[in-house]
């Protein structure tokens, strides 16, 4: 039973879009400032992913993914995979 709860939990999550100004301010300095200088490529600010190293920017641009991690470092080839 816990594990559906968990799972629809998920699921919830994945279906909630967020506005694009609370994803802004969920991003550090540096961040910003990366996807500040994305956006002008066509980038934009999709999600932001939390992990145990810090947060994860994710970046959209067409078919292309790009990433930004919490000390602003840009990886527009991520092995990631957007659904």
């Amino acid at each position: 039973m816990q594990a559906i709860l968990e799972r629809e939990a998920l699921l919830e999550r994945r279906l909630h879009v967020s506005d694009p100004s609370t994803l802004w301010d969920k991003l550090s300095l540096a961040q910003k400032f990366a996807a500040s200088s994305l956006t002008q490529f066509g980038y934009d600010l999709a999600y932001v992913r939390e992990q145990k190293e810090g947060s994860l920017a994710i970046l959209l641009c067409d078919n292309n993914a790009a990433t930004i991690s919490s000390d602003g470092e840009i990886n527009t080839a991520p092995k990631i995979s957007v659904r």
